[in-house]
């Protein structure tokens, strides 16, 4: 079963897909790591995004999401543009989407104590946690 993680970071959806074969957790390297949404304000720019983001899931078969969640309020709040990620997210048809806090993630990796391969970028290691948090948690 193949998983898509993603850790939403100002106008970026980081991307990283993790797999579950027999217990095991493997990476799968895609060429797509993030997709960004330019200038929120203009529709037009939102409307790419989303088809962006809904061909990237078609195109991989993906039908699980987790989002790395972000506060709503305090010092570390996401900013709007992420939240309307988020939703762009969560709409998708025949897809998934799972909310993950940093604390379940952080919990399951302690618990599980996930690998990072080497096959992905540093920035992607959130977006694979959230992955592998998730697939461990089904």
């Amino acid at each position: 079963m193949n998983i898509c993680g993603i850790e939403i970071k100002g106008s970026e959806a980081i991307i990283a897909v993790a797999s579950l074969d027999d217990q095991v957790l493997s990476h799968v390297a895609l060429s797509t790591k993030k997709i960004a949404l330019d200038d929120d304000d203009e529709a037009a720019n939102v409307k790419v995004f989303a088809a962006q983001v809904a061909s990237f899931v078609r195109e991989h078969s993906i039908d699980r999401i987790a989002i790395k969640k972000r506060s709503k309020k305090g010092e570390f709040a996401g900013g709007p543009t992420t939240f309307k990620i988020e939703g762009i997210f969560q709409l998708l048809e025949n897809c998934e989407v799972t909310l993950l806090s940093p604390q379940t993630i952080n919990a399951q990796n302690k618990k599980f104590d996930f690998a990072l391969p080497a096959t992905l970028n540093k920035y992607q290691h959130e977006a694979f946690k959230a992955a592998c948090s998730a697939l461990m948690k089904k």
